[in-house]
């Protein structure tokens, strides 16, 4: 009887290997827990922090608009659908939702998902199949990564924002069906991607473009149409977006709108919609008042335009070098994940609440404070921000002096 030759891995080994690699790297991470919130302000372990770490970019995730119709809702058909959507859990507040969105962004049909994660991962289950190319921006969010991994596609990623990369890699890999995928907004850059060149390529190659509109509906283009909408394209160029309900619209879940054949393959095929529970009807209500105050609310936009400006004109003045963001996404790089932390700390004990992100949501030397900036803050709090980093910048300059250069990752530096 032949014997398989091989030494088993101890898996409590492996954890313990783990942990103690990311304590030498400075990649804990730890939770926050919040116990009041109030605008942008939050209260954690009995501190008040001005909080520039949130998406809710539109400063609608306390709207009373918002929390009385997930009230009435609640009241009126309870908590959980029940079921999946395709068994009995598919209300009346799902069609509504669904309806609302692709009116506004101007698609034919729309479906809703529990999450982004879960809707990207549906997107490549449902469109690709072994040996078909998915081609990504090399700073996609995980979400759609995994999802080309899960579906056995073949996963091909171009250098950040490089269209001709991404026509070379199209014209290199020519057999199988093609999604070209990316980030409209880029989650951690706050730069966005060259939709009109991705979409000449896509339709060059028969490919069909997804973009994943989670930083930018609401807050970019047309009405807060979203990136797409911005570079002027339609369902005709881009068949396919991804909408998430828990960033600008300050409720959650995600919705695809696409072109009728897209979106009714993807429900009848995508195990990520068809094997799950559906979302509660009545927090469908709450993204259904986001959606409308979103619409009509277009001073939020201009506010946040606002404060964007003016936090870049203090940073430059400064002396702060960030990225080249015009989105309430403005990274600042540091590059070193220690001195990323102590920054973090820094800035709390001032009251603030400013992430340092790390490995891996970010690239190996490239750390940074990703700041983000809402409806919800004033004037005052961008300039108190602006003063409380200001010593930063000497500790950067002293950082590159010594040899440790303060990464800029992929972006351009302002």
């Amino acid at each position: 009887m032949n014997t398989v030759d091989y030494k088993r891995v101890n898996i409590h080994q492996r954890l313990q290997e783990a942990a103690e690699q990311r304590v030498e790297q400075d990649l804990v991470r730890h939770r926050r827990e919040l116990t009041q919130r109030k605008d942008a302000r939050v209260l954690s372990d009995g501190q008040r922090l001005i909080n520039f770490s949130s998406n809710d970019y539109l400063g609608l995730a306390q709207h009373p608009a918002m929390v009385s119709a997930l009230q009435v809702a609640a009241q009126n058909c309870g908590i959980g659908a029940g079921a999946s959507h395709l068994v009995c859990g598919h209300h009346a507040e799902h069609s509504a939702l669904e309806r609302a969105l692709a009116d506004w962004l101007g698609y034919p049909r729309a479906l809703l998902f529990g999450s982004g994660y879960l809707a990207n991962l549906a997107v490549a289950q449902a469109l690709m199949q072994p040996g078909d190319l998915c081609l990504q921006d090399k700073l996609n969010h995980a979400s759609l990564i995994d999802g080309a991994r899960l579906a056995h596609s073949h996963l091909v990623r171009y250098p950040h924002a490089d269209a001709a990369a991404a026509r070379r890699q199209a014209e290199a890999h020519s057999e199988g069906a093609l999604l070209l995928t990316t980030d409209g907004v880029f989650s951690m850059d706050g730069d966005v991607a060259p939709l009109g060149d991705l979409a000449v390529i896509a339709r060059e190659h028969s490919g069909l473009l997804y973009v994943d509109e989670a930083h930018a509906v609401g807050v970019v283009g047309p009405d807060g149409r979203g990136s797409a909408a911005a570079a002027g394209l339609g369902p005709d160029e881009v068949p396919l977006l991804l909408v998430t309900l828990g960033k600008a619209l300050g409720s959650y879940g995600a919705v695809l709108v696409g072109q009728y054949s897209v979106i009714e393959h993807i429900e009848q095929t995508a195990r990520p919609y068809i094997y799950t529970t559906a979302l509660p009807p009545a927090l469908a209500v709450a993204s259904l008042a986001a959606v409308k105050l979103a619409r009509q609310d277009g001073w939020r936009r201009v506010k946040l335009a606002s404060l964007i400006d003016r936090f870049r004109h203090g940073a430059l003045e400064r002396g702060l070098r960030l990225l080249d963001s015009q989105t309430p996404i403005q990274p600042l790089p540091i590059g070193d994940n220690a001195l990323a932390l102590q920054a973090a700390h820094d800035l709390e004990a001032r009251g603030f609440l400013v992430v340092a992100i790390r490995p891996p949501s970010v690239p190996a030397g490239s750390a940074r404070l990703r700041i983000t900036l809402t409806a919800a803050h004033e004037n005052q709090d961008i300039d108190a921000l602006l003063d409380a980093l200001e010593p930063l910048a000497a500790t950067l300059a002293a950082s590159a002096a010594a040899g440790k250069d303060v990464a800029e990752p992929d972006g351009v530096a302002c």
